[in-house]
């Protein structure tokens, strides 16, 4: 019970987070929505949590324009900067894993000025 009010939280916390159109996206409004990924990402779970999913499914929802999908993809890959433990295969299978097809690469690594 207490995980679903847990997982229920965070994902009110990330529809308030949500960009309204016409704005730009934050790497406050993307880290807040990745961080319940972070156990997953750093290979301390099999699976990623529901509120995880929630929060990819809410930066791929933030990144609509080819503006806001290159701003996110700066975000999510200085996140993923800051955590030297991260698996590359986890990050890469997160939005497989979540059922989300994204356009933003969970990476270190990519040319976010290549995102279209």
């Amino acid at each position: 019970m207490k995980g679903g009010i847990v997982a229920v939280l965070a994902v009110f916390a990330i529809v308030l987070l949500t960009v309204q159109p016409g704005q730009a996206v934050t790497c406050g409004q993307v880290d807040a929505a990745l961080v319940p990924c972070v156990s997953y990402l750093t290979g301390h779970g099999d699976s990623p949590s529901p509120a995880c999913c929630a929060g990819v499914k809410a930066v791929k929802g933030m990144a609509q324009t080819t503006a806001d999908k290159r701003a996110s993809c700066a975000c999510v890959k200085a996140a993923a900067n800051r955590y030297a433990d991260l698996k590359d295969s986890a990050a890469q299978s997160l939005p497989t894993k979540c059922g989300v097809q994204m356009d933003i690469p969970v990476s270190r690594t990519v040319d976010c000025d290549k995102i279209n």
